[in-house]
């Protein structure tokens, strides 16, 4: 079956909104609101297959000048292991290319993931675009569980 990574839209927010909540919960990533949804938009991408149905999704968020960070990463529960994530992430660090970033880190709890797509470990105070505009209002902040892992473009 043919599958399709495309811009998301606004009619995607809801649906995102839905996964990323069942992902918390089950302590796999953070949580967004609809209304930081709405607002960044425009960073996602979504993997669909050729009826329309959203397999998963990923963005892609400009910090800096030279630095993106890949965020909210998910496939749906029972497709991981195809290789759709891969495909999600890659379409994000092809965009990053277009965009003239040259570097892009993740915070993640799947370092094997992101190891085999060349990520490397990197130190948390390696990133202070990251930690002053969005670290410093999560609840978990000083103490991160996250792992940061880097690579360049």
């Amino acid at each position: 079956m043919k599958h399709i990574v495309r811009k998301a839209s606004a009619s995607d927010v809801k649906p995102i909104h839905a996964a990323l909540l069942r992902a918390a919960s089950a302590g796999l990533m953070l949580s967004r609101s609809l209304s930081q949804l709405y607002s960044h938009i425009r960073d996602f991408m979504v993997l669909e297959d050729g009826d329309g149905k959203m397999l998963g999704f990923c963005a892609l968020a400009v910090m800096w000048e030279n630095i993106g960070e890949i965020r909210s990463l998910f496939v749906h529960e029972n497709l991981r292991g195809n290789g759709y994530g891969r495909v999600l992430v890659e379409a994000c660090l092809e965009e990053a290319r277009v965009l003239g970033i040259s570097q892009v880190f993740t915070l993640t709890y799947q370092t094997g993931f992101f190891a085999g797509l060349d990520f490397e470990v990197v130190a948390m105070d390696t990133l202070p675009q990251k930690i002053w505009a969005d670290c410093i209002h999560c609840p978990k902040f000083p103490d991160c569980d996250e792992t940061a892992m880097m690579r360049r473009v």
